[in-house]
């Protein structure tokens, strides 16, 4: 039988003659044309191959009713809708890893061109100038560089940056502090710090909620006016306004950036400063980075086809049919639970431990551990994340995982109860129950208790127990138009500490956020996305 697959990204020529040799297969080449060009081509796709330029949506789904694989040419899944796709039984593939090398080495040579002022020194040579004086510059050996997030990127610039003899230190509160001691970097216990003792500050982590915008001007105020910023990781990972107001106010020296908040037409202002060194997104655009890409993405298609196991599953459609409904139920608790600590966690993790209490203890838990690890992983790390790669990322980050059962508990008919412990003791727990099989409820965090449904816009709110705590969070919420849908408080002692799960209408933004940790007698709060 014949397979069609239609390829709407451009590939390296290696990948189009890879696909050529897959003799049952049908090819469609139509990279980076609009949707409407090649609609009519979709009634018979049964494979389709994307970059970033196609938006593999609802839309596109529909139009495709013989669709069984996407394949996506990069890491990156956020142009495709993965829940349809899922519940369509469709199955998600990527090629992850495949650029890490060419992100690291662009990286450093953003350091290097805007240590050396590379790029103004040969525009002058080729414009007929030389006056050589003008760009005397910095060396980089004995800079002290600092890396925000650090994982496959960022060790390896960690790694280069020591080969010019640089003292290198990274800030990362999600990997145990044995992977710091593997990479022989020197782990800082916050951003701010991070940036207050480094020359080079350059940023490695995913784009998120917790991370758009983390570089603003309290930290580039802390990088200092001999400090130097690089982003070849993530648009809207800086504050834009922020880096361009630093640039103008001599806060720091110069800004290295590859990726934008806004592409192709990023922020004309910011790139046309004079202390801003860029590029237009290449950190994937070498020979080899696209070469392996389009060698993995012919393999994976190749192995899908002749029924072999792939090996990088974006989404598994077969979890679906779990054949147990508890399990089903607990497994999509189990993920909420994980995208909650995911979010909270503010030390370096060493082990996680998850317990199984009452009938569920009973049964085959690996699908629950999967969700929840899959739900904090997301939150974290900088690729995406699936079922099939959750043990690989946890060994990656060096965190122990283990398991108990508790089959005499009897509170609740099942419950899960997850602890992640850090080296210096500090410990999160989490739990949650489901009634009816369908219902989940989030019932325990540390030590306060609820029965929460863990949903849409929440905040979590840290707060001494004291009168008027209730009050002042409800006006200053109403002030900033932000409707309550539902108010939990739990407390560990009368007078003591309290903490109040509010699930609200619409998010918060950074400074309506900033607004509620100055309310009286809140010690904390926390703004997540369920």
């Amino acid at each position: 039988m014949r397979s069609k697959v239609l390829i709407t990204g451009a590939l390296h020529p290696i990948a189009l003659e890879g696909f050529k040799q897959i003799p049952s297969l049908d090819i469609v080449y139509r990279p980076d044309v609009p949707f409407e060009e090649f609609k009519a081509d979709l009634a018979t796709t049964h494979i389709l191959v994307s970059r970033s330029e196609t938006d593999v949506d609802r839309r596109l789904i529909d139009a495709a009713p013989q669709l069984k694989y996407i394949a996506r040419a990069a890491v990156g899944v956020g142009n495709i809708d993965l829940e349809y796709a899922t519940e369509k039984g469709i199955l998600v593939m990527n090629t992850p890893g495949k650029n890490t090398n060419s992100a690291a080495e662009l990286t450093l040579g953003l350091m290097l061109a805007m240590l050396r002022r590379i790029p103004e020194a040969q525009a002058t040579v080729k414009a007929g100038g030389w006056d050589r004086h003008r760009f005397t510059g910095f060396e980089l050996r004995g800079r002290k560089v600092g890396i925000v997030g650090l994982g496959n990127v960022g060790h390896r610039v960690a790694r280069f940056c020591q080969s010019f003899d640089c003292e290198v230190y990274a800030y990362d509160p999600y990997i145990a502090p044995t992977i710091f001691a593997k990479y022989n970097v020197i782990a800082v216990s916050s951003l701010k710090e991070l940036a207050s003792m480094c020359n080079i500050l350059s940023v490695h982590v995913p784009k998120n909620k917790e991370t758009t915008g983390m570089i603003n001007r309290e930290i580039l105020t802390a990088l200092g006016s001999d400090g130097y910023f690089v982003n070849a990781a993530r648009g809207g990972i800086v504050d834009e306004n922020d880096l361009l107001w630093a640039l103008e106010s001599n806060v720091i020296a110069g800004a290295a950036i590859d990726t934008f908040a806004v592409e192709p037409k990023p922020f004309p202002a910011l790139v046309q400063h004079p202390h801003v060194w860029c590029t237009p997104h290449i950190g994937a655009s070498t020979e080899e980075a696209q070469i392996a890409i389009g060698q993995t993405v012919v393999e994976q298609v190749r192995k899908a086809l002749e029924g072999g196991v792939v090996d990088y599953h974006v989404n598994l459609p077969q979890v679906g049919v779990i054949d147990k409904q508890i399990l089903k139920a607990y497994s999509t608790l189990a993920e909420k639970l994980g995208s909650i600590v995911g979010q909270i966690l503010d030390f370096n993790p060493k082990d996680i431990q998850f317990q199984y209490r009452g009938d569920i203890s009973e049964l085959d838990n690996s699908i629950i551990r999967l969700s929840w690890l899959k739900g904090f992983l997301s939150k974290i790390v900088d690729e995406y994340v699936s079922f099939v790669n959750v043990n690989k990322h946890i060994e990656r980050l060096g965190i122990e995982v283990g398991e108990s059962k508790d089959p005499s508990f009897s509170s609740y008919n099942s419950a899960l109860k997850i602890s992640v412990r850090g080296a210096q003791g500090q410990q999160v727990s989490i739990g949650g129950v489901v009634f009816e099989e369908r219902h989940l409820r989030l019932t325990l965090l540390n030590d306060f208790h609820f029965e929460v449904e863990p949903n849409g816009a929440m905040l979590f709110i840290e707060n001494l127990d004291r009168p008027g705590v209730i009050g002042d969070v409800g006006k200053f919420l109403a002030l900033q138009q932000v409707n309550i849908s539902s108010f939990n408080l739990s407390r560990n002692k009368k007078g003591g500490k309290a903490m109040a799960v509010v699930s609200v209408d619409s998010p918060l933004n950074a400074e309506h956020l900033k607004g509620l940790k100055e309310l009286p007698n809140v010690a904390n709060a926390k703004a997540l996305s369920i």
